[in-house]
């Protein structure tokens, strides 16, 4: 629907900067270091009064193996699907074999090209770029992206070359209606090969090492005429065991598209059990209040006194979120993702019932006289009426006389009682109490000032009558 542009280098020229600047977003992770930047990471920018697609890529290096092999097989499909390339070169380091290397790669693939002299700051620009000329595509564009200098002029140059876009008219209520799914863990359980699963393609690197992915990378899913968009997530590993900085920036990312997500699958490996660091990623998530479904990957792999050993765990120290999901599934196989989508489906529902007034009230007032609250100094709280506070998650407000002294076990009895009657699952529900203000009080207490002066005086009285 958008025309793409590709933005390709080799490392540490400043592709994610400028990628930030023109999408005007943090997306992308930046580092004072090569190789940050692996996956593919698409954003929006404008291009004069109209919008189109960037995709940051990682840098390309000569003799690619391993994980920078895979990064390289993510920028060649970055520039197959692209009507033109950004061709970002180092003004500070001047030209290199590396980038003469990526200047054949990029004729052979026969895309428009603009060729972009960053980290010229500080420089005179028409000195620094002239040796760039020996690669033949043309004069390069000075810009500077950590200071944002030269970008007008470099997108003048990207809409003389870019068709016009033709956006869809539903395409806004598309995103209106997309559910947002992010996909955490810790590292190496799955998360990057789960996501190439749903998708049918290698859209995210999935290597057999820990730390492979550090961006969030979104993607969008149709699945049975709804819309998804999938965050793949860096994992996550207990903060003494964080080293670098940006393994550090990676965790914050996850942890910010767990704030974003509407709904949250923590990917836990079979082989290995829950940990304590799933717990404390799951405290997380039930502090934002997110939808979750628990997904035990690697389940193929497991014998049955092994499978039958990790179900008892898992439902020993998981008995706080009994109204979660647990999916066993196998991401490398494919198996388990359709009860995982129906059970992503069941929360997203459960994370957004509209729960009308009378309804809550009557389930209140049925609970209430089922089981009242216990008294406090001889006197017993009284429930009036509850209505919805909001959803993402549900909320329901419950208002009467003397609620800061109903106790946790008595709000924990509610809160099941209006699971089991809304049939949610999935989701956390957060129920809030408020006591009704008396609009006697003050009046009262003025009342008693009157009545305390009036005994002083007649005190005061008796005492005078006495002594006459």
């Amino acid at each position: 629907m958008l025309p793409v542009v590709a933005i390709v280098g080799r490392p540490n020229v400043g592709k994610s900067t400028l990628f930030n600047a023109l999408t005007r977003t943090r997306d992308a992770l930046v580092a004072d270091m090569p190789g940050v930047t692996r996956d593919r990471q698409y954003g929006i920018s404008e291009v004069g009064d109209s919008p189109c697609v960037l995709i940051d890529t990682g840098g390309l290096v000569g003799q690619a193996e391993g994980i920078e092999y895979l990064t390289a097989q993510q920028v060649h499909q970055a520039i197959d699907e692209s009507q033109l390339v950004l061709f970002v070169v180092s003004a500070r380091e001047g030209l290199t074999l590396e980038d003469e290397d990526i200047a054949t790669l990029l004729r052979r693939h026969d895309r428009p090209v603009l060729l972009v002299g960053n980290k010229t700051d500080g420089t005179d620009p028409d000195v620094v770029l002239a040796e760039f000329a020996a690669l033949g595509m043309g004069p390069a564009l000075s810009v500077a992206a950590t200071h944002r200098r030269g970008l007008g002029h470099l997108m003048e140059q990207v809409a003389q070359v870019l068709p016009e876009p033709s956006v869809a008219e539903e395409q806004q209520d598309e995103d209106n209606d997309r559910l947002r799914l992010a996909i955490v863990g810790r590292p190496n359980v799955g998360k990057s090969t789960l996501v190439n699963c749903l998708l049918g393609e290698e859209r995210v690197m999935a290597f057999d090492l820990p730390g492979t992915t550090r961006d969030s990378i979104s993607t969008f899913l149709e699945y049975r005429g709804a819309n998804y968009e999938l965050i793949d997530t860096a994992g996550v590993r207990r903060r003494s065991r964080v080293t670098e900085a940006v393994e550090k920036f990676s965790v914050i990312k996850a942890l910010q598209a767990i704030d974003r997500a509407h709904v949250v699958v923590l990917m836990l490996d079979a082989t290995e059990g829950i940990t304590d660091q799933d717990t404390t990623l799951l405290g997380h998530i039930l502090r934002q209040g997110r939808a979750l479904v628990i997904a035990l990957n690697k389940w193929d792999g497991l014998g049955e006194h092994h499978r039958a050993r990790v179900l008892s765990e898992m439902d020993r120290r998981l008995q706080f979120v009994g109204w979660a999901r647990q999916i066993r599934l196998s991401a490398l196989r494919g198996s388990g993702l359709k009860e995982l989508i129906k059970s992503v489906r069941e929360a997203w529902h459960s994370a957004t019932l509209d729960m009308s007034t009378p309804e809550l009230t009557r389930v209140l007032q049925q609970a209430w006289e089922a089981h009242q609250p216990p008294m406090s100094q001889g006197r017993s709280s009284k429930l009036r009426f509850a209505h919805a506070g909001g959803n993402l998650p549900p909320r329901i407000i419950i208002h009467g006389n003397r609620t800061n002294a109903i106790p946790a076990s008595y709000k924990r009895y509610l809160e099941n009682v209006f699971i089991r009657h809304f049939k949610l699952r999935g989701t956390p529900l957060v129920i809030e109490f408020r006591s009704g203000s008396n609009p006697y009080k003050d009046k009262k207490n003025k009342l008693t000032q009157r009545q305390m002066a009036k005994r002083k005086r007649l005190k005061k009285f008796t005492k005078r009558k006495s002594r006459k």
